[in-house]
């Protein structure tokens, strides 16, 4: 997935860089923690290294994903794919709010995609029900449909808004691909408010990668977090938001992110910790090493990359095209 703040293109940096401040590597196995794990891509990497992750964020949508990712191991049952994507397609929710064909007029999805879509999500609830599949396998073809329908969306990255022409890859005819499965130790999944969270899991290693900006990732990813949940929410306004109130996070706020963040390194039962942030976040360099360094050695590391656009640069009031990826490290004592 397209996804914003996405690690993809920092693996060899991140992976490389704490191998080199704890000394651990590829193969030995050690407690992972992914705590703001969105995608899962980081746990993905750590799980396949031989560690046991620990993964976490308060977005459905990413717990989906990542039970799938951290917590199933090879072999799973791939047998169903062709049987649900054979399914006839039903005007469920899918088509009724975001489709241009349904109630509501948005234009998320074509109308065919929509509806096929909306098929192969009753029937894996359906299948759930009857204990015609386990939770393995149901999470399995659920994170498979949420990362292929999001190739077909008709939105410009993320879902603040949809477009009003369709473009090419949203008018192709949908297919459910099915996701990798990670060869390694399995793990364990939460969906809980991360400082929360910290106060009942300990380990080795934590990551933390918490938004930087004042995007609330709810607004950006609601119609994923709707077709995760499949839970009939009310939606308001043209875009047709959820209510999301409750996954707001303060991480989000230049009001509320200091005093989170310290009481998340305060109460961390783990040796090493390690914060991905950059340098137009809310908190700036010296609020970060304040705080790291009232509970262990601190060593900061840095990497420039590429920016992430969600929509086209004209569009766009940007200062640059690259930032400065931070790497805050913390031997805690």
């Amino acid at each position: 997935m397209n996804y914003i703040g996405s690690k993809y293109s920092l693996l060899d940096f991140l992976t490389e860089t704490i191998s080199s401040v704890t000394g651990y590597k590829s193969g030995d196995s050690y407690i992972f923690a992914d705590l703001f794990a969105g995608t899962g891509i980081v746990g993905q990497t750590f799980k396949s290294m031989g560690c046991k992750v620990i993964a976490n964020d308060i977005q459905y949508y990413s717990y989906t994903l990542n039970k799938h990712f951290i917590e199933n191991v090879p072999k799973m049952d791939n047998s169903l794919t062709d049987y649900l994507n054979s399914l006839t397609p039903i005007q469920g929710f899918v088509y009724n709010n975001y489709c241009a064909g349904g109630d509501k007029g948005r234009n998320y999805f074509i109308d065919d995609n929509g509806m096929l879509c909306d098929a192969i999500r009753n029937e894996l609830e359906k299948l759930r029900f009857n204990k015609d599949i386990d939770e393995g396998t149901y999470f399995y073809y659920l994170a498979s449909l949420i990362n292929s329908i999001d190739k077909y969306a008709n939105t410009a990255s993320v879902y603040g808004a949809y477009l009003k022409h369709v473009k090419k890859s949203a008018a192709k005819p949908f297919k459910l691909e099915l996701l990798p499965v990670i060869d390694g130790e399995k793990g364990k999944v939460y969906n809980e408010d991360i400082n929360k969270l910290i106060k009942t899991v300990e380990g080795d290693v934590l990551y933390l990668d918490p938004p930087y900006n004042s995007r609330q990732y709810s607004s950006n990813y609601h119609v994923l977090e709707t077709i995760s949940r499949y839970d009939n929410p009310i939606l308001i306004g043209k875009t047709g938001l959820r209510d999301s109130t409750s996954q707001k996070s303060k991480y989000c706020s230049k009001r509320t992110v200091v005093d989170m963040f310290e009481d998340l390194i305060k109460r961390a039962k783990f040796k090493y910790i390690f914060l991905s942030y950059n340098n137009e976040g809310l908190m700036d360099l010296n609020t970060i090493k304040n705080i790291m360094s009232k509970y262990g050695k601190y060593i900061i590391f840095t990497k420039d990359y590429k920016r992430f656009k969600a929509d086209s640069e004209k569009n766009r009031n940007i200062k640059a095209n690259s930032t400065t990826e931070y790497l805050h490290a913390l031997i805690k004592e």
